[in-house]
């Protein structure tokens, strides 16, 4: 079923971005497409953390340095909320079938608040019920929407000391494992 479900990403995702004209949702139940993304965009997001972030780290004795300020750097690169932020702003020039977003009820930047009512409960139901996923409908503007949440599982302590440490951090106990916030995939319906 997995692997089924990740090939079905795949291709929705290749659909999508290769500039057809049709939905890659369409015929595909919002649920079952929207889980199948989120299985793409968390192993990319994991992989990231702990085969790249994780090693370069924060120490300064590599060559390239993981910052929030990366920009500011020329040895600098993206954290893992930034690359995956970096990916969503690209899928968004190429197609409108679908937005993802991490968001936290505990954000560092509070560009990564939930912003709709769907959000917020979504963010607080996966925080109270791990393993669990959250999906609603939402009418944003003129438009119904299928809204899912997924979790955002602390992978790596890399992630967890970077919040724990952050000084702009509303929390500072995180360890591995927990839910620190989750990932927002909104498809038109």
């Amino acid at each position: 079923m997995k692997k089924a479900l990740l090939t079905l990403a795949i291709t929705a995702s290749v659909v999508s971005l290769s500039g057809c004209n049709e939905p890659a949702a369409q015929g595909i139940e919002p649920k079952i497409f929207t889980d199948s993304l989120f299985a793409v965009m968390n192993a990319d997001r994991t992989n990231y953390t702990k085969l790249v972030v994780k090693r370069l780290g924060p120490d300064g004795a590599n060559v390239i340095k993981p910052h929030e300020n990366w920009q500011d750097f020329d040895n600098g690169t993206l954290l893992p909320a930034q690359m995956f932020r970096a990916g969503s702003e690209a899928v968004a020039e190429v197609t409108s079938d679908f937005t993802y977003s991490l968001q936290s009820i505990w954000p560092i930047n509070s560009q990564n608040a939930p912003k709709t009512p769907m959000e917020k409960e979504g963010l607080e139901f996966i925080a109270a019920n791990p393993g669990q996923n959250f999906y609603g409908e939402e009418t944003l503007g003129d438009k119904s929407y299928f809204t899912a949440v997924y979790p955002d599982v602390a992978v790596s302590d890399a992630c967890t000391s970077c919040h724990n440490q952050h000084k702009d951090s509303p929390r500072t106990d995180f360890k591995l494992g927990d839910i620190m916030g989750g990932v927002v995939i909104r498809v038109p319906r």
